[in-house]
This record gives C-alpha cells, sequence and structure tokens, in this order.
C-alpha cells in the first residue's frame, strides 16, 4: 500500500513537471516560431502533394473517402431498389397464386363500378326528365315587383306634433 502512495506521488509529480516543462516551451518565441514554421510548411507540403497527385490524375486520400462515401450511398439504394423488387415480385405471385389470373380480381371491380355507373345514370335521367316538367307557380309573396309602375300605398304626410300636447 505505501509503495501504490508512492507511485502516486512520483506520477503526480511526473506529470506536473512534464506540463510545467511544456508550458515553458510554448511560451517560449523561439519554440513556438519553430513549431509555427512545422505547421506551415506541412500545410504547403500536403497542397503541393495534391497539385502534384492532381497533376499525375491520382486520386488523393479525400477524393478517396468522398468516393467511398458516394459508392456507400448507392449501395443502400440499390439495396432499396432490390427490397422494392423482391415485395412485388412477392405481391406478383401472390396474385397469381390466387386464381391464375392477376386481373380477374380487376375485372370484378370493373364490373361492379359499371354496374353502379349504369344506376346513377337511370336516376340521373329520372331527375332530368322531373326536372322538364312546367315549374312551380311562385308564391305571391315571392313574386318580383315592376319597378316602373307606382306605388300601391300612398304615403300620409307627417305632421308636426305640438311642443303643448
Amino acid at each position: 500500500m505505501a509503495d501504490d502512495g508512492l507511485r502516486d506521488r512520483l506520477a503526480k509529480q511526473g506529470e506536473d513537471a512534464l506540463g510545467k516543462l511544456a508550458q515553458e516551451l510554448l511560451e517560449n518565441p523561439l519554440v513556438n516560431g519553430a513549431l509555427s514554421r512545422a505547421f506551415e510548411a506541412r500545410e504547403k507540403a500536403t497542397q503541393a502533394q495534391e497539385a502534384a497527385m492532381g497533376a499525375l490524375n491520382i486520386p488523393s486520400a479525400a477524393d478517396v473517402e468522398r468516393l467511398t462515401r458516394r459508392l456507400r450511398s448507392v449501395s443502400q439504394r440499390l439495396e432499396g431498389i432490390e427490397d422494392g423488387v423482391d415485395r412485388l415480385d412477392q405481391r406478383l405471385a401472390d396474385l397469381k397464386a390466387g386464381d391464375g389470373n392477376p386481373l380477374a380480381s380487376l375485372d370484378v371491380r370493373l364490373g361492379a363500378i359499371e354496374g353502379q355507373l349504369a344506376k346513377l345514370a337511370a336516376d340521373v335521367s329520372l331527375l332530368a326528365r322531373a326536372s322538364d316538367a312546367a315549374p312551380a307557380p311562385v308564391p305571391r309573396e315571392q313574386e318580383r315587383l315592376e319597378v316602373d309602375k307606382p306605388a300601391t300605398r300612398a304615403r300620409k304626410p307627417r305632421t308636426k306634433k305640438s311642443a303643448t300636447s
């Protein structure tokens, strides 16, 4: 147990010393400038490598990654299409297994629709014949007044009421 405490204490002191050393190195302008120049050189080398690979018509790692993602996307779409074709194939097999003719159920449905249309046509012709009959007379209250005729009731002139009454 005492050995574990000593080990932990030494590890903590070592971590602290390394952290302090790293902090001092990063604060040193000479080391900081060297690191900046190294990163800039790395970026320029990467750009030059991509340009050279492009000139030689060799795909870069980014191109390969984009192509891989696109291929996965196409693969997933293709799997979806295959699943749809399988479902369609299954439905067609179910229709054929029913009575041998996949269009038989459609013929029955079309026959029922045609029967309904015939009934509707008969109803419409009955209504048309009924509407061709003479129209019902309009009640006197709903007749239109002629505008050119004078009113039948004459108005009484207004009289002023006296203030005394």
